[in-house]
């Protein structure tokens, strides 16, 4: 498959002042070396707790928070190069769906100006066009042409995700990230959007980097999955095959409280010590090693190399121990 999107050793640390009356600056490591690929209509997902850097890290590709370090590049063109003219032609081809549909809506504007701001800005269309267009696009995520001329309050929670979908639409973008699209919606209204997500996929040959924490939603929707700890990512492959044979115990972790429709079948949960390290002060060695019953002395004081094979890979001195 061909990459549309490929990143590498992308780090992002932000500066933290705490303290009163003698302030000390911390660095947080929000996002700390991160490489993946996404392939031309793939739909990549980026799974892990709260905290652990995902979504920093798929803004940071589309530089709606700017990269310290890193490469990006999409179809060929170096995202972080570019600037004035060719950034706005980048900005076309690569669009978000954020996670609260409540407050990524202008509640002052209609429905019909959100839609069509973004067509006039970028010279596509404007007036009776522009509106048409609008049109055609709540048809195509299932709302009615009369939804242009109310507002954002006036909507349910799903309605107004399927209003955020429409707006990325609207200038037909290549890739769309997801940022945690469905998890403030109710589970049925989740089902409805995922399936749309999928459909659009399937007709328009999207490709998405999708983000979430919750590993059913990732399984059903990605082909392939990154999971992330403190920053970095740990394991990496076809989604199918990280979630039936994980080589990191982190992914094992994750994989075994995620909710199975019947628990008889889950199994021992793994031992778990402690909780998550801060992002401002990583331990020595791999990250995960304080929590980890499996760790060794090389796990508290060396992070450990990536190791992969057919596709699947993963940071950890002991991948088949798992």
């Amino acid at each position: 498959m061909t990459p549309i999107l490929e990143v590498a050793g992308l780090r992002k640390h932000f500066t933290v002042v705490k303290g009163f009356p003698r302030p000390v600056k911390t660095v947080v490591r929000a996002v700390d070396g991160v490489d993946f690929s996404v392939g031309e209509g793939e739909a990549f997902g980026m799974v892990g707790e709260s905290g652990c850097g995902k979504s920093t890290a798929a803004r940071a590709v589309l530089r709606l928070i700017e990269p310290d370090t890193g490469e990006i590049h999409f179809a060929g063109e170096d995202v972080r190069a570019a600037r004035g003219a060719s950034l706005t032609a980048l900005r076309r081809r690569m669009q978000i769906v954020f996670q609260d549909p409540y407050s990524s809506l202008n509640p002052r504007r209609t429905i019909g100006r959100t839609l069509t701001e973004p067509l006039a800005v970028h010279g596509i269309a404007r007036g009776t066009r522009a509106r048409s267009q609008a049109t055609a696009l709540l048809d195509e995520v299932g709302l009615p042409e009369s939804a242009l001329d109310r507002y954002p309050h006036e909507f349910s929670g799903g309605q107004r995700q399927r209003i955020g979908i429409a707006r990325a639409l609207a200038l037909k973008p290549q890739l769309i990230v997801a940022d945690e699209p469905v998890s403030a919606l109710d589970v049925s209204v989740q089902a409805q959007v995922l399936l749309l997500l999928k459909e659009l996929q399937k007709h328009r040959g999207l490709a998405y980097v999708f983000v979430s924490h919750d590993l059913s939603v990732i399984r059903w929707f990605c082909a392939r999955v990154a999971v992330m700890y403190l920053g970095r990512i740990v394991e990496q492959g076809p989604v199918a095959r990280v979630f039936s044979s994980p080589r990191h115990p982190y992914t094992r972790m994750l994989r075994d409280a995620s909710p199975i429709p019947d628990p008889s079948k889950r199994g021992v949960l793994p031992r778990v010590l402690g909780e998550i390290p801060s992002a401002a002060a990583p331990p020595p060695g791999c990250h995960f090693h304080p929590r980890c019953p499996r760790a060794t002395e090389v796990c508290r004081t060396t992070y450990p190399g990536w190791e992969e094979s057919a596709g699947h890979g993963s940071a950890c001195h002991h991948p088949h121990a798992t």
